[in-house]
């Protein structure tokens, strides 16, 4: 198969996009002034003031609690944190099993998110007043990076499946629902082949496979195009063999058609197990530009560099297409960066219109990140805080 960077799918990104992605963008730009944790990991309870800085550099020895920190940011959009843990995990041990987040935004915006023993689920409020946790989203829109997507280009194609479609959700908030769809439908599928169902219970069922995997598909392409718009030293890549169907030219009606006749030509079992091909195998991949060469044959450094540039760009993208900046998690942001390549984020960091949250080990890898405040972490408190506005 052919990928996107050969057949100048990516470069061609630009023109194809241009009129879908908004050139001016609006000054919606919503930080954090203060967030504060109670009983939240390993913090019993913390306050963290970003004086009005875009950058927040949070410092520490391993286990202090700087990740925790982030987490409690993350879950100020509505998800379940950027470590997906169950909430009986996230609250204080040997706490009373709940936990608590409140945070004053710039536009005096009050939000909070919190957990009690008694909860199945957390509870969120905005300006006092109990609403969704969806709708946090509305008012703040993050993304993260980790120490876990550093090894993204080497793992597991499911991995990188579930990283874009993680990304592609930040537009598109039906795309999760379809995911978990098209993996509850082919589970059906499978067990009705066993079971031996009849033909027209099978038909009903590839029928909606079928307009759920394409759906998926062109989401994805979607979003892989105009991700790449933004990204200028590395290109969004993505074989699958719906996905192929689309790239090739066919209308998503055309596509669904085709799956549909390799549907019913593969209703037989091998051993217990349905094989089956669609957006359950398809593969995302990123291709270094600079070096040419596909990123997961790249350094360690490299690949943690072409990390940080697709995080930048989306955030560019969902600034473009949302007209609100979003919020940018950081963890251990420095990992595997030589000095040309921290300078480089550190520019990054400076222009970006965002407000950024980044941690490490060092304050002094971090000193010259421009307009930040520089938070000490160690064993669940925060020591001092230091305002540098180079």
């Amino acid at each position: 198969m052919t990928a996107w960077w050969q057949s100048g799918y990516a470069e061609d990104c630009k023109s194809l996009y241009a009129g879908s992605i908004p050139t001016q963008a609006s000054n919606i730009f919503i930080m954090i002034e203060t967030i504060t944790l109670s009983n939240f990991r390993n913090h019993i309870a913390c306050r963290v003031k970003t004086h009005g800085c875009h950058n927040v550099i949070i410092t520490g020895p391993n286990g202090a609690g700087k990740t925790a920190i982030l987490e409690a940011v993350s879950m100020l959009g509505g998800d379940r944190g950027l470590r997906g843990a169950n909430m009986n995990e996230i609250s204080r041990f040997n706490g009373d099993g709940g936990f608590s987040i409140f945070a004053n935004l710039t536009d005096e915006t009050e939000i909070s998110v919190c957990f009690s023993p008694n909860d199945t689920n957390r509870r969120a409020k905005i300006d006092g007043d109990n609403t969704t946790l969806s709708d946090l989203s509305d008012i703040l829109r993050i993304v993260w990076l980790t120490p876990k997507e550093d090894r993204l280009f080497i793992d597991a194609a499911s991995e990188r499946r579930a990283f874009f479609d993680r990304l592609v959700t930040s537009f598109d908030s039906s795309h999760a629902g379809r995911v978990a769809k098209l993996s509850k439908l082919m589970t059906e599928r499978a067990i009705a082949i066993k079971n031996g169902c009849d033909k027209k219970w099978l038909d009903a069922l590839d029928l909606q496979i079928a307009g759920t995997a394409v759906a998926i598909s062109t989401a994805r392409i979607q979003y892989a195009g105009e991700l790449n718009y933004f990204l200028k030293n590395c290109a969004v890549t993505i074989s699958g063999l719906i996905e192929t169907m689309l790239i090739d030219g066919n209308t998503p009606t055309e596509a669904e058609r085709k799956y549909l006749v390799y549907l019913y030509d593969n209703r037989d079992l091998i051993g217990d197990k349905m094989i089956l091909d669609g957006p359950n195998k398809s593969d995302f991949g990123v291709f270094n530009k600079e070096l040419n060469l596909p990123a997961n044959i790249t350094s360690t450094g490299q690949q943690k560099t072409v990390l940080l540039e697709l995080i930048m760009s989306h955030a560019k993208l969902v600034q473009a297409k949302t007209k609100h900046q979003p919020l940018i998690l950081l963890d251990e942001a420095a990992a595997h960066l030589d000095y040309v390549a921290r300078k480089k984020l550190f520019y990054e960091l400076g222009t970006a219109d965002a407000q950024v949250w980044a941690t490490g080990l060092d304050p002094e890898v971090f000193s010259e990140v421009p307009n930040a405040v520089f938070v000490a972490c160690k064993n669940g408190t925060i020591n001092n805080i230091l305002v540098a506005r180079n």
